[in-house]
């Protein structure tokens, strides 16, 4: 089985799971109609899982959380696709 997500103006806003037998999903999903886009439930291809309201980045080929609305200061990591918190007062600290 493989997972694709829906997008709709670059945004995640349905995952399904279906086959995985070469371009057999693919066509199966296009079927559907929409623009769908493969993910991996461990992350092997698009950096991360996508999830409904990630945004599906082409430049990078991945897909990218929701920014954080817990703080203003925090920057995508480029490798990941994930947010960071950039403020040390946010970052939890190793308790020793």
């Amino acid at each position: 089985m493989s997972h694709w997500a829906k997008i709709d103006n670059n945004i995640v806003v349905e995952v399904l799971v279906g086959p995985n037998y070469g371009d057999e999903g693919e066509a199966f999903f296009n079927a559907l109609g929409g623009t769908w886009v493969k993910t991996s439930y461990n992350g092997n291809i698009r950096k991360n899982f996508a999830g409904i309201g990630y945004a599906y980045d082409p430049g990078f080929d991945a897909f990218i959380p929701p920014k954080p609305e817990c703080h203003t200061e925090v920057m995508l990591d480029e490798a990941t696709c994930l947010w960071i918190c950039t403020n040390e007062d946010h970052i939890i600290k190793e308790i020793n």
